[in-house]
């Protein structure tokens, strides 16, 4: 799967999570950036990231990501790996 198209589901996710339809994640991202990001969206959007890819963060990759991009990394060598 590409960067582009990990960075258009995780955006599909997002807005379902935020529930916000205007929402539009870039690499640069950061939950600072998005009012409606707090610990519990946080959770679910993690969650749903992962059910929908079948994969699972450790925990460095959850609480080490600085911003979308850096999660988008972490997700993509899962991918890789499978």
């Amino acid at each position: 799967m590409k960067r582009n198209e990990v960075l258009a589901k995780i955006n599909e996710i997002a807005k379902d999570v935020f529930d916000n339809d205007e929402i539009e994640l870039t690499e640069q991202t950061t939950a600072a950036d998005v009012e409606e990001w707090d610990s519990l969206s946080h959770l679910s959007l993690i969650a749903d990231i992962e059910r929908e890819f079948g994969i699972r963060f450790t925990l460095s990759e959850i609480s080490g990501s600085k911003n979308v991009g850096e999660f988008v990394n972490a997700l993509i060598k899962h991918l890789d790996s499978k």
